[in-house]
């Protein structure tokens, strides 16, 4: 197993129970206990854990979100439902920019029924699995990839995003807030986010009702800059009001 495969397997462990153990993590993958000490350095140096006597803690924080594989099995019948209201938006010719959202994930897998899709992506994840959908035309932004979301952000990634211009951006975040807006966890998720908002017609926001009333550590955007917002449960009346007078489309279950 390479370096970057078994910090991510860490990683994972982490969100999951919250602790590791190094004589345990030595033993289960056939390395020093000095090599996961080492591993347990990156993940603190990364701001994803503080270490502990014999091991390491998860550090709790907006800036590091969960890794992909942690968030593609979290409400996933909000993400599923969320996916079925977007589906009819999206027709035969679109071309639409996605971000690497595990919400995004599940709502582009319902648009398989489509033949004629032009997607352009920057989520590594994404660009595999629908890698079989031979009658799509699949783009790639390119760019350094950020491992523990799978997903191509940098300079290169925005370039190439700028070089586009499609009917739909369809993105997530990490929490909207009717005060501050829409938020992400880092800066270069951002940035690739936003390259898309200005290269899209319009932009669908997916959020879960758990986004709501939340926020992150960089700001995305406006709620006002966003056309429709996805949800899987009926906002309180106070965040209807609010994103009517934003002209905001609010969908929901």
């Amino acid at each position: 197993m390479l370096v970057a495969e078994r910090r991510q397997v860490i990683l994972e462990r982490l969100h999951a129970t919250s602790r590791v153990v190094v004589a345990e993590l030595s033993a289960e993958f056939g390395v020093s206990e000095e090599t996961i000490r080492r591993d347990l350095e990156w993940l603190e140096k990364e701001g994803v854990a503080t270490r502990t006597y014999g091991g390491a803690v998860l550090k709790n924080n907006d800036r590091v979100p969960p890794p992909y594989a942690v968030r593609k099995n979290t409400n996933v019948e909000g993400k599923v439902a969320i996916a079925q209201l977007l589906a009819p938006m999206i027709h035969e010719g679109d071309a639409i920019m996605v971000d690497e959202s595990s919400t995004a994930a599940y709502a582009i897998r319902a648009l398989r029924h489509l033949r004629s899709i032009t997607l352009i992506t920057n989520s590594q994840e994404m660009i595999q699995e629908m890698g079989r959908q031979e009658s799509w035309q699949i783009i790639s932004t390119g760019g350094h990839l950020k491992c523990d979301v799978m997903a191509l952000v940098g300079p290169q990634a925005v370039r190439s995003i700028e070089n586009y211009h499609v009917r739909w951006a369809i993105l997530s975040c990490r929490g909207i807030n009717g005060r501050l807006g829409i938020a992400d966890s880092s800066e270069d998720i951002v940035q690739v986010k936003r390259a898309m908002m200005r290269s899209a017609d319009d932009t669908i926001l997916l959020a879960d009702h758990r986004k709501f009333d939340r926020t992150g550590f960089v700001a995305l955007g406006r709620l006002d800059e966003v056309d429709y917002l996805v949800t899987d449960q009926a906002p309180s009346e106070e965040w209807c009001l609010d994103l009517e007078q934003k002209k905001v489309q609010l969908i929901f279950q």
